[in-house]
Protein backbone atom coordinates (compact mmCIF):
# COMPACT_ATOMS: atom_id res chain seq x y z
CA UNK A 1 0.00 0.00 0.00
CA UNK A 2 1.88 3.33 -0.72
CA UNK A 3 1.94 6.25 1.16
CA UNK A 4 -0.78 8.26 0.17
CA UNK A 5 -3.61 4.92 0.26
CA UNK A 6 -2.36 4.48 4.12
CA UNK A 7 -3.21 8.09 5.14
CA UNK A 8 -6.39 8.34 3.31
CA UNK A 9 -7.12 4.94 4.84
CA UNK A 10 -6.04 6.16 8.58
CA UNK A 11 -8.78 9.11 8.16
CA UNK A 12 -11.59 6.94 6.83
CA UNK A 13 -11.11 5.22 10.14
CA UNK A 14 -10.74 7.90 12.18
CA UNK A 15 -13.69 9.41 10.32
CA UNK A 16 -15.63 6.12 10.74
CA UNK A 17 -15.20 6.43 14.95
CA UNK A 18 -16.45 9.81 14.99
CA UNK A 19 -17.78 12.06 12.13
CA UNK A 20 -17.09 15.45 13.29
CA UNK A 21 -12.99 14.50 13.97
CA UNK A 22 -10.87 17.25 13.20
CA UNK A 23 -8.33 15.48 10.90
CA UNK A 24 -5.43 16.81 11.98
CA UNK A 25 -2.56 16.52 10.35
CA UNK A 26 -0.69 15.33 12.83
CA UNK A 27 -3.21 13.12 14.23
CA UNK A 28 -3.32 11.57 10.63
CA UNK A 29 -0.03 11.10 10.25
CA UNK A 30 0.41 9.37 13.93
CA UNK A 31 -2.60 6.76 12.66
CA UNK A 32 -0.99 6.13 9.37
CA UNK A 33 2.34 5.77 10.56
CA UNK A 34 4.22 8.55 8.48
CA UNK A 35 5.48 11.77 8.72
CA UNK A 36 4.21 15.10 9.17
CA UNK A 37 6.69 16.26 6.07
CA UNK A 38 5.19 12.60 4.09
CA UNK A 39 1.80 13.41 4.75
CA UNK A 40 1.85 17.35 3.72
CA UNK A 41 3.49 15.80 0.44
CA UNK A 42 0.61 14.37 -0.47
CA UNK A 43 -1.98 17.04 0.96
CA UNK A 44 -0.68 20.19 1.31
CA UNK A 45 -3.27 21.21 3.82
CA UNK A 46 -6.22 20.25 6.00
CA UNK A 47 -9.00 20.89 3.58
CA UNK A 48 -7.29 19.11 0.87
CA UNK A 49 -7.20 15.76 2.86
CA UNK A 50 -10.58 16.28 3.82
CA UNK A 51 -11.94 16.99 0.46
CA UNK A 52 -9.86 13.62 -1.32
CA UNK A 53 -10.96 11.47 1.65
CA UNK A 54 -15.08 12.79 1.37
CA UNK A 55 -14.59 12.14 -2.46
CA UNK A 56 -13.12 8.70 -2.06
CA UNK A 57 -16.15 8.35 0.44
CA UNK A 58 -18.61 9.15 -2.41
CA UNK A 59 -16.99 7.38 -5.35
CA UNK A 60 -17.51 3.98 -3.16
CA UNK A 61 -21.19 4.66 -1.73
CA UNK A 62 -22.00 6.01 -4.85
CA UNK A 63 -20.02 3.72 -7.75
CA UNK A 64 -20.40 4.44 -11.17
CA UNK A 65 -21.51 7.87 -12.95
CA UNK A 66 -25.19 7.66 -14.03
CA UNK A 67 -24.78 11.14 -15.74
CA UNK A 68 -22.51 9.69 -18.64
CA UNK A 69 -24.84 6.91 -19.54
CA UNK A 70 -26.48 8.34 -23.11
CA UNK A 71 -28.51 5.43 -23.48
CA UNK A 72 -31.12 7.08 -21.23
CA UNK A 73 -32.06 10.40 -22.24
CA UNK A 74 -30.49 13.92 -20.06
CA UNK A 75 -34.09 13.89 -17.83
CA UNK A 76 -33.73 10.34 -17.15
CA UNK A 77 -30.09 9.96 -16.15
CA UNK A 78 -30.40 12.60 -13.70
CA UNK A 79 -33.22 11.52 -12.11
CA UNK A 80 -31.28 8.76 -11.83
CA UNK A 81 -28.13 10.21 -9.91
CA UNK A 82 -30.90 11.74 -7.34
CA UNK A 83 -32.26 8.32 -6.62
CA UNK A 84 -28.73 7.40 -6.27
CA UNK A 85 -28.20 9.48 -3.36
CA UNK A 86 -31.17 8.95 -1.64
CA UNK A 87 -30.94 5.02 -1.69
CA UNK A 88 -27.98 5.83 0.79
CA UNK A 89 -30.57 7.19 3.17
CA UNK A 90 -32.53 3.43 3.48
CA UNK A 91 -36.14 3.90 4.59
CA UNK A 92 -38.05 3.70 7.52
CA UNK A 93 -35.38 2.23 10.54
CA UNK A 94 -32.41 2.82 8.50
CA UNK A 95 -33.63 6.22 7.53
CA UNK A 96 -34.07 6.88 11.10
CA UNK A 97 -31.09 5.79 12.23
CA UNK A 98 -29.20 7.79 9.62
CA UNK A 99 -30.96 10.87 10.82
CA UNK A 100 -30.66 10.23 14.46
CA UNK A 101 -26.61 9.86 13.69
CA UNK A 102 -26.51 13.32 11.48
CA UNK A 103 -28.30 14.86 14.86
CA UNK A 104 -26.05 13.46 17.50
CA UNK A 105 -23.21 14.33 15.37
CA UNK A 106 -24.23 18.02 13.51
CA UNK A 107 -27.02 19.42 15.76
CA UNK A 108 -27.14 18.05 19.32
CA UNK A 109 -23.79 19.47 20.04
CA UNK A 110 -22.28 23.22 20.12
CA UNK A 111 -21.25 24.10 16.81
CA UNK A 112 -17.73 24.26 17.36
CA UNK A 113 -14.86 24.63 14.59
CA UNK A 114 -13.87 21.15 14.36
CA UNK A 115 -18.03 20.35 14.04
CA UNK A 116 -18.54 23.14 11.74
CA UNK A 117 -15.96 22.38 9.78
CA UNK A 118 -16.39 18.37 9.62
CA UNK A 119 -19.88 19.41 8.20
CA UNK A 120 -18.93 21.99 5.49
CA UNK A 121 -16.28 19.38 3.80
CA UNK A 122 -19.42 16.98 3.89
CA UNK A 123 -22.10 19.88 2.08
CA UNK A 124 -18.80 20.60 -0.41
CA UNK A 125 -18.74 17.15 -1.56
CA UNK A 126 -22.53 17.04 -2.18
CA UNK A 127 -21.91 20.39 -3.83
CA UNK A 128 -19.57 18.87 -6.12
CA UNK A 129 -21.28 15.83 -7.52
CA UNK A 130 -24.39 18.16 -8.36
CA UNK A 131 -22.17 20.83 -9.67
CA UNK A 132 -20.76 17.98 -12.06
CA UNK A 133 -24.09 16.52 -12.81
CA UNK A 134 -25.12 19.51 -14.10
CA UNK A 135 -21.87 20.62 -15.98
CA UNK A 136 -22.42 17.37 -17.83
CA UNK A 137 -25.30 18.63 -19.04
CA UNK A 138 -24.38 21.78 -20.35
CA UNK A 139 -21.37 19.91 -21.98
CA UNK A 140 -24.34 18.03 -23.95
CA UNK A 141 -26.49 20.78 -24.64
CA UNK A 142 -29.31 19.72 -22.23
CA UNK A 143 -28.71 22.68 -20.08
CA UNK A 144 -27.60 25.93 -21.23
CA UNK A 145 -24.36 27.56 -19.94
CA UNK A 146 -24.07 29.99 -17.04
CA UNK A 147 -24.32 29.66 -13.41
CA UNK A 148 -26.05 26.90 -12.04
CA UNK A 149 -25.77 27.44 -8.47
CA UNK A 150 -29.14 28.02 -7.63
CA UNK A 151 -30.01 24.68 -9.01
CA UNK A 152 -27.12 22.94 -7.39
CA UNK A 153 -29.29 24.56 -3.87
CA UNK A 154 -32.38 23.93 -4.93
CA UNK A 155 -31.41 19.81 -6.02
CA UNK A 156 -29.31 19.57 -2.51
CA UNK A 157 -32.44 21.07 -0.57
CA UNK A 158 -34.86 18.53 -2.31
CA UNK A 159 -32.58 15.89 -1.57
CA UNK A 160 -32.37 16.67 2.27
CA UNK A 161 -35.90 17.21 2.34
CA UNK A 162 -36.85 13.72 0.62
CA UNK A 163 -33.99 11.92 2.51
CA UNK A 164 -35.78 13.36 6.20
CA UNK A 165 -39.71 12.48 4.77
CA UNK A 166 -38.14 8.56 4.62
CA UNK A 167 -37.58 8.88 8.28
CA UNK A 168 -40.90 10.60 9.11
CA UNK A 169 -44.23 8.37 9.66
CA UNK A 170 -45.95 9.57 6.89
CA UNK A 171 -49.42 8.38 5.60
CA UNK A 172 -49.02 7.27 2.02
CA UNK A 173 -45.92 5.85 0.36
CA UNK A 174 -42.82 7.66 0.52
CA UNK A 175 -41.63 6.14 -2.39
CA UNK A 176 -44.56 7.17 -4.47
CA UNK A 177 -44.58 11.02 -3.57
CA UNK A 178 -41.25 10.82 -3.88
CA UNK A 179 -41.02 9.99 -7.24
CA UNK A 180 -43.27 12.57 -8.07
CA UNK A 181 -41.10 15.46 -6.50
CA UNK A 182 -38.72 13.76 -8.05
CA UNK A 183 -40.05 14.35 -11.33
CA UNK A 184 -40.97 18.05 -10.58
CA UNK A 185 -37.16 19.28 -9.37
CA UNK A 186 -35.62 17.69 -12.38
CA UNK A 187 -38.24 19.25 -14.95
CA UNK A 188 -37.60 22.46 -12.86
CA UNK A 189 -34.02 22.34 -13.27
CA UNK A 190 -34.02 21.23 -16.83
CA UNK A 191 -36.45 24.12 -17.62
CA UNK A 192 -35.18 27.17 -15.63
CA UNK A 193 -31.47 27.06 -16.64
CA UNK A 194 -29.16 29.04 -14.80
CA UNK A 195 -29.48 32.05 -12.98
CA UNK A 196 -29.21 35.74 -14.67
CA UNK A 197 -25.98 37.53 -13.91
CA UNK A 198 -25.71 39.21 -11.21
CA UNK A 199 -27.08 42.95 -11.02
CA UNK A 200 -29.35 42.30 -13.76
CA UNK A 201 -32.97 43.58 -14.12
CA UNK A 202 -35.83 41.73 -13.90
CA UNK A 203 -38.25 41.44 -16.98
CA UNK A 204 -39.94 44.10 -18.41
CA UNK A 205 -43.32 44.06 -17.24
CA UNK A 206 -45.61 42.40 -19.72
CA UNK A 207 -48.74 44.50 -19.45
CA UNK A 208 -51.33 45.87 -17.28
CA UNK A 209 -53.44 42.26 -17.87
CA UNK A 210 -50.15 40.13 -15.85
CA UNK A 211 -49.03 43.76 -13.41
CA UNK A 212 -51.18 45.73 -12.45
CA UNK A 213 -53.19 44.51 -9.32
CA UNK A 214 -56.38 45.48 -7.93
CA UNK A 215 -55.03 48.75 -6.24
CA UNK A 216 -53.09 50.12 -9.13
CA UNK A 217 -56.45 50.34 -11.54
CA UNK A 218 -57.93 53.65 -12.49
CA UNK A 219 -61.27 54.03 -11.44
CA UNK A 220 -63.94 52.92 -13.78
CA UNK A 221 -66.57 55.43 -15.42
CA UNK A 222 -69.71 54.66 -16.62
CA UNK A 223 -72.17 51.49 -16.53
CA UNK A 224 -74.53 50.86 -13.94
CA UNK A 225 -74.19 52.37 -10.60
CA UNK A 226 -72.66 55.89 -11.66
CA UNK A 227 -74.36 59.04 -12.29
Amino acid sequence: MDTREKILRAAAEMLAEDMAAKLSVRAVAARAGVSVGSLRFHFPTQRALQDSLLARIYDHLLPGDPIRDRSLPPRERLLNCLRQVLALTGTNEEARAAWGATYRTFIEPEPTEPVRAAYLGLEREAERRVEHWLAVLVEEGALPPGDHTRNVRFLLTVLNGLSVERALPTRESVLVAETQTLNAAVDQVLSTGPAPPAGSLAPACPGPPACDGPSRRQPETGGAGTG
